[in-house]
């Protein structure tokens, strides 16, 4: 059982892997159990990409293949969040998440699908968020719709990308505490206590240890018979 979660010999591409992220944990993730590691961000990292220029994203690729020959795993973990009340924000707000968040992932994906389906395997694996399907007490409208596209952007392209036996499936974390995105929550203790409460677990989900396994199974063999698939992370937050 060990040897299907053995990545020797895959290269894997981490996209958003900001230090303090999930993408980071991604990464460690990926090394710790034999892959040899690519990390870009559109800042900060080894190699630069910016998920909504498409002529970036296919640079990238470009490079990664040229480099190493292939790319085996691809881990979008690329995102923004925009807290305000829909009525605060603009028209180019919106636009400006939906397309790191959404156009991002399919950009990405198209990309990996394209570098995969010559050498007839791979994985892709996407996050989305527990509100992919529900929204929570904070107002972040744009956030919520492309999170749930990110989740049906997996589907479609599980679907077309399935006979080149590529998979795509998604992870869709609850509330990790503390990565970048989640930081500002420490100014906060009672919607830290409330988002711990609204667990079945009673707690957040902790980046060190809850991350890594849900991960690995997507990226590695042992899910080699599940496509399409949103994985929610959340320490049972969705099944309430």
């Amino acid at each position: 059982m060990v040897s299907l979660f053995d990545l020797t010999g895959q290269v894997a591409l981490v996209i958003g892997a900001a230090p303090g992220g999930l993408g980071e944990r991604a990464s460690i993730a990926l090394a710790d159990h034999g892959a040899t590691v690519v990390v870009a961000d559109i800042a900060g990292s080894a190699l630069r990409v910016d998920v909504t220029d498409e002529a970036s994203v296919a640079a990238l690729f470009a490079d990664v293949v040229a480099r190493h020959g292939r790319v085996d795993i691809v881990v979008n973990a690329a995102g923004v969040m925009l807290r305000k009340p829909y009525d605060e924000t603009t028209l180019e707000e919106f636009e400006h998440v939906v397309r790191v968040n959404l156009t991002g992932t399919w950009l990405v994906g198209r990309a990996a699908g394209q570098a995969m389906t010559p050498q007839g395997s791979g994985r892709i694996v996407n996050l989305t968020t527990v509100y992919a399907e529900r929204v929570g007490p904070v107002p972040e409208s744009a956030y919520y719709a492309s999170k749930a596209g990110v989740a049906n952007v997996t589907r479609a392209l599980a679907m077309e990308l399935g006979p080149h036996q590529i998979t795509v499936n998604c992870l869709a974390p609850g509330v990790f505490y503390p990565t970048q995105m989640t930081a500002a929550l420490a100014e906060d203790p009672e919607r830290l206590a409330w988002f711990s409460g609204r667990t079945m677990l009673g707690r957040l989900g902790d980046p060190a240890t809850d991350f890594a396994g849900p991960l690995l199974l997507l990226a590695s063999p042992a899910s080699s018979y599940v496509t399409g698939q949103v994985l929610y992370v959340d320490g049972g937050w969705s099944a309430w």
